[in-house]
């Protein structure tokens, strides 16, 4: 349901993690690999840089490595690519959307910073600094609390006409009147849901799934998505078994987004390395295991799907 020309409407849309070596470096070609594999295997579009992809820990210099990087991956396997940006600095902001679009990118996801909750006023400065900054651009909004402020579907409803280009949304509601509300906002606004609200958004009308717990069997997840209720609904108690092998790992230690995509990927991947950027705290090798350990029989993969 596209609202730009050429903007895709895809049913799953997925994160890249980035790969830390032990010196704290970009490792590369593990995150090639990644891109890969998620591409090939779960869907092809695909962003860096939310809050599962540390988006809000990476230097520029970092920032500007990782994405130059993620765009010629993207490029080479066929991946259409957004680019995320997380800053408590607008002018931050509009760099990196600037820097993106000089490397090819032109679908942007934002978020709010999250220094003071931004009030009305503030609000449409913000989307007129990036929205209307960049016409030629399309952005994503990831609505989420860390940012201070959550917005509604009432928010949205007065933002979007004077913003042709902000076309999509990406959340976790635990309502379903939000839920509700916000898929009233449809075609004109693409919704993304975590798995439990996408569930029961899907009743009322299409929208795509925003892939965070199904991630760890992307066959199963291509499955929840093209199934109908019934199929999703008895899903939905695997998929809590799963949030529930994830917390039983976790034991209160940690509590980054990076940390539980981490996992979720490296089910995948045993090379793939579950470090976060400092100062936060990331899984061990015994989370880990004890997060497989728990993990329900019907959400184990294959033991190895990686593309070549």
């Amino acid at each position: 349901m596209p609202v730009l020309p050429g903007f895709p409407a895809p049913p799953i849309l997925a994160t890249a993690v980035v790969p830390w070596t032990a010196r704290g470096e970009f490792d590369e070609p593990v995150f090639v690999r990644q891109v890969r594999t998620i591409a090939a295997h779960l869907t092809p579009h695909l962003y860096i840089f939310g809050t599962a992809g540390e988006g809000h820990a990476v230097s520029d210099r970092q920032f500007a490595q990782i994405a130059a990087a993620f765009r010629r991956c993207a490029a080479d396997c066929g991946v259409r690519p957004m680019l995320g940006i997380i800053s408590l600095s607008l002018a931050t902001i509009v760099e990196r959307i600037e820097l993106g679009r000089a490397l090819g990118f032109r679908e942007f996801q934002l978020s709010l910073p999250a220094w003071g909750a931004l009030n009305d006023v503030e609000l449409d400065a913000f989307f007129a600094a990036t929205c209307g900054r960049f016409p030629d651009c399309s952005f994503l909004h990831y609505n989420l609390a860390r940012a201070g402020r959550v917005l509604t579907a009432d928010d949205y409803a007065r933002l979007l006409p004077a913003h042709p280009n902000l076309v999509a949304l990406k959340m976790s509601p635990k309502d379903p009147a939000v839920v509700a509300a916000l898929m009233r906002l449809a075609p004109r606004l693409r919704c993304y849901f975590t798995e439990f609200a996408y569930a029961d958004a899907r009743r009322s009308g299409p929208c795509g799934l925003l892939a965070s717990l199904s991630t760890v069997h992307p066959e199963r997840a291509r499955a929840f998505v093209l199934g109908d209720d019934a199929t999703r609904a008895a899903m939905v108690p695997e998929l809590q078994a799963v949030a529930a092998a994830l917390a039983a790992a976790n034991r209160g230690r940690f509590h980054i987004d990076g940390a539980f995509d981490k996992m979720l990927y490296r089910v995948h991947d045993p090379a793939f390395p579950l470090r976060l950027l400092p100062p936060y705290a990331g899984p061990g090798e015994d989370d880990f295991a004890r997060f497989l350990a728990a993990l329900p029989a019907a959400w184990r993969p294959a033991p190895s799907f990686l593309s070549p």
